[in-house]
């Protein structure tokens, strides 16, 4: 019961997040024609905004875990941080009938209010999974669980959203209109799942701890040298999939030339990530973790390989993003579970459990990696002459290959660089965390 509430919560919440991180820049560019000085200055309030917001991350993981209620340290802010969300959401894909730099203004204040209600349910959220058991091959049950439902619901916005959204504008006058109805509808699946670990979900794994001041945080993330690697290797590999993800809609449009083949291929993507994590469990009873990730690097690497070279046909990208993306989902999966090691890994090693201020890194990774991509994507619409083309076809061969590089050779580079980063550095394979978490409950048992 645990597992299917605690992940049917990521449904509709990574639904809304899929929207703004992958597609937002498509929709002020395609949608609305934001062009010039203005989506310059657009992407530089995402970028400085979102590394301001991952900033603040730690901060609110300090909240979290210094919160006390009968509802327990994570719910209270879960549940309201949803709420706002929602709002902040649809108000992201509002027509307030403003341009030019008024339209920059609006812009910059609805952005700051999504990233800050993104903050507060996103970390109480993925915090509480460390609280929910000790056991790793628990943990990665509702982990596969969680990461299933969340790229359920994060693929069916990438396969949905150019299908909808030009339906939804059909019956509505106008595409801008279709935009706002589909994350009108995000926004009520994301309340509506939310509310299942809200009810349904209990703490297990409690630790009484005095509360945590600022030289607490600064000692529980940087003393932490799992998290810290698991931190660096995780932010460039994220940065590498979201310049992929973001790209792919432009890479349809201006290189293949069909950008209506777009949901097929995300369709396709979508299955062979979510086949991956649910075989996950099988794999790590036969495998160690550490081999799954090379395995699964290699997977990912033939896969950039072969996309960067499939040329027109449809056949051989959908071979190379079945590759991709079956070594992407276990990967993802993979570090959601290093991150959540590493709380008890602080606990042993600092005599302090903090599992909200050590999720809180997850977000900040989202955050920060998203906010490079973003870098990445805007001077590639920029570098290309996508902000400049009038049709596909306006697009010269050299701007097709900077979408190709962009979106295939920097993310490869990422990624391996990324797992060289976790093997030399990252040592809390299974052994060492059965050690880690026996020593603890010896310590739980001598303590009064």
């Amino acid at each position: 019961m645990t597992a299917f509430a605690y992940g049917l919560g990521t449904l509709g919440r990574d639904m809304l997040a899929a929207m703004v991180s992958l597609f937002l820049m498509f929709y002020l560019t395609d949608v609305l024609g934001i062009g010039g000085a203005e989506l310059i200055a657009v992407t530089v309030v995402m970028v400085l905004m979102r590394i301001f917001d991952a900033v603040n991350d730690p901060f609110m993981g300090m909240i979290v875990d210094n919160t006390r209620s009968r509802w327990g340290k994570f719910k209270p802010w879960m549940g309201s941080g949803a709420l706002l969300w929602a709002v902040a959401g649809v108000l992201m894909f509002t027509d307030f009938g403003v341009t030019g730099w008024g339209f920059v203004a609006v812009f910059t204040l609805t952005y700051l209010a999504f990233e800050i209600a993104y903050t507060i349910n996103d970390i109480s959220y993925w915090g509480m999974l460390p609280s929910l058991t000790r056991d790793q091959k628990e943990r990665e049950r509702i982990g596969v669980v969680a990461r299933i439902c969340a790229n359920i619901g994060l693929f069916s916005v990438v396969v949905g959203i150019v299908p909808l959204t030009k339906l939804l504008g059909e019956a509505t006058g106008s595409l801008q209109q279709g935009w706002f109805w589909f994350a009108v509808g995000a926004a009520a699946l994301m309340l509506l799942f939310q509310a299942l670990p809200l009810l349904f979900v209990r703490e297990k794994v409690q630790v009484a701890t005095d509360s945590t001041g600022l030289k607490g945080l600064w000692r529980a993330i940087v003393a932490n040298d799992q998290l810290m690697w698991t931190t660096l290797g995780m932010t460039l590999f994220m940065t590498g999939y979201t310049i992929t993800t973001s790209m792919g809609l432009y890479y349809f449009k201006y290189v293949f030339g069909d950008e209506d083949a777009y949901a097929t291929f995300a369709l396709i993507l979508g299955v062979t990530q979510i086949a991956a994590l649910a075989a996950f469990p099988l794999l790590s009873r036969v495998l160690r973790r550490f081999t799954i990730h090379l395995l699964a690097t290699v997977l990912m690497t033939a896969g950039y390989v072969i996309f960067f070279f499939a040329g027109q046909s449809m056949g051989v990208i959908a071979v190379a993003g079945v590759l991709l993306f079956a070594g992407q989902g276990a990967i993802q999966l993979l570090m959601v579970m290093f991150i959540a090691d590493s709380a008890e890994y602080g606990q042993w090693k600092l005599g302090r459990r903090n599992e909200a201020v050590t999720f809180a890194l997850q977000p900040f990774i989202y955050k920060f990696s998203n906010a490079l991509a973003t870098g990445v994507v805007g001077a590639t619409v920029v570098l290309s002459g996508i902000s400049d083309a009038e049709l596909a076809s306006d697009l010269t061969d050299g701007g097709r290959a900077v979408i190709r590089v962009a979106m295939m050779v920097i993310p490869l580079a990422l990624v391996v660089v990324s797992y060289l980063i976790l093997r030399t550095r990252y040592r809390l394979d299974e052994v060492t965390y059965a050690d880690i978490v026996a020593e603890l409950r010896q310590r739980e048992v001598r303590s009064p």
